[in-house]
This record gives C-alpha cells, structure tokens and sequence, in this order.
C-alpha cells in the first residue's frame, strides 16, 4: 500500500463515516474506480479506530455525563436526561446489531454493486431532503421518546444497505419525529459509537481468523488521518447544518448517484 492510498482512504473514512453522503459507498467505490489493491482487514480496523476515537474524544463530557447517569439508573432507579439518552444510544443500537447478524453474508454477496450503490445514494438522499424541507423541529437528543429512539433504530437497520449512509437514515429519522438538525446530528454521531465499535470488533475476529501481514506505519498513519479528519468534521458539520441544512449533501448524493449510472449501466 503506498502513502497516497493511505491518505485518501484516511480522508474518505474520517469525512463521510459522519456526513450522511455514505462511507461504505466511497470506500466500496476506490477499489472499483481505482487500480489499487484491496487494504486488507487490518487497514480498515485502524479507519475504524480513527473515526472512533474522534467522536469519543469530541464528545467525551457528554459521554463522561450519560456513563454516570446510566449507572445511577442501574444502581438506584434514578433516570435523569443525561441517562435516559444513555439508554437511547442502548436500545437504538440493538435492531441494526440483530440485522446485521441475520443478513451481513446476504448483504455482502448480493448488495455491493455499483447500481445498488447508486440507487441508495438517490433514494435516501432524496428521502433526507424532503425530512429537512418538510420538519423543522426545535427538539434536542434529550427530549426523545421511547418511541423516537425505537423508529430512529429501526431506521439504522437500512444502512446496511450500502450507499444508504448510516448517519443520513438515522437523522431523516430523526428530523421525521420532529427534532432539530443538531438534535438529530448530535444522535446520529452518539449512535455512532456502539456501532463503530461493533464493526470494529467484526473486523478484528475476520483478521484473528485469516491473519495477515501488517504494515504498522500505515496502520498508524491510517489511524491519526481518518481521527483528525472525522473530529474536523465532526465539528464542521454541526456549525454548517445550523446555518445551511442537509440540501448540500441531497445534491452531491443525487449527482454521484446519476454519475454511477451513467458509468455503470
């Protein structure tokens, strides 16, 4: 793997694990429009990381806060809002952890060509455009209801489909229910964590399984690039969706959309 291969990668993990334009979409898409070989396992392991590590450090009090409610809650029946959105970011996960289970080989046998890719990147792009023209709702992560974090989960489970963009459904979803668009982003990234750590630890058993040769300065390069750029974006992309919204983001899905059908139909 040569250094150019590790920065793009880096970038293209740290940016759009987060922004709702769809990480798996970008990165299925280098090796397809590219002569690179494939990273390996471990590589992605160290992306993962990266990403992690971003949006724990960037949220770290919020998390430091909601760690000490969700105890609280366990240990003496007390659930304040720091520790209900605890439970949220629990029970959010849960029905994309259990899809995940049930149709990961159907998933990756069947749904990662570059058409599926393209009609995802269209539809839910779309689907985000409309939530964002239509709701404009002023609630916080801390005013959800039960039944906003089962329809916000439930939506997660499409992102298994790829091109869908796991932080694109989750804040459609949200934006559906009546929250804000930093509500809904704020959500998304905390959602984000179980899930990454979750992949993550997939990506690890694969490698235990079917070991591989380890380049260690890629991995670490790979690592500090996909951390840096996903808090910038992290960071970026709350102050831009105040001012701005999502239709920056629609337009560039629909246009690598229709440009995937041009090339591959």
């Amino acid at each position: 793997m040569d250094w150019l291969q590790v920065v793009i990668l880096g970038l293209i993990q740290g940016l759009t694990e987060f922004l709702p334009v769809s990480s798996s979409a970008h990165l299925i898409l280098v090796p397809v429009l590219t002569d690179w070989e494939d990273q390996g396992l471990a590589f992605d392991v160290a992306l993962h990381l990266g990403s992690l590590s971003a949006v724990i450090l960037y949220f770290r009090q919020d998390l430091l806060k909601m760690m000490v409610a969700w105890t609280r809650s366990v240990t003496h029946r007390e659930l304040n809002a720091d520790g209900k959105l605890a439970w949220a970011v629990i029970l959010g996960t849960i029905p994309v952890g259990l899809a995940g289970l049930v149709f990961k080989d159907a998933i990756e046998t069947h749904l990662r060509s570059p058409i599926i890719l393209a009609v995802s990147l269209i539809v839910f792009g779309v689907l985000l455009g409309w939530a964002d023209w239509r709701q404009r709702g002023t609630r916080s992560e801390h005013q959800m209801t039960w039944k906003d974090v089962a329809w916000i989960g439930f939506a997660q489970a499409l992102a298994l489909i790829p091109g869908t963009s796991r932080s694109g459904i989750t804040m459609t979803a949200a934006l559906l229910v009546g929250m804000s668009r930093e509500g809904a982003a704020r959500f998304s990234f905390l959602l984000s964590i179980p899930v990454i750590a979750l992949a993550g630890m997939l990506e690890v058993w694969g490698l235990i399984r079917a070991p591989e040769a380890i380049s260690w300065s890629a991995m670490f390069w790979g690592t500090v690039i996909s951390g840096v750029s996903a808090y910038a974006c992290i960071h970026y992309f709350l102050a831009f969706i105040k001012r701005i919204g999502m239709q920056p983001f629609v337009i560039y899905r629909v246009v690598l959309g229709a440009l995937l059908l041009v090339v591959f139909l």
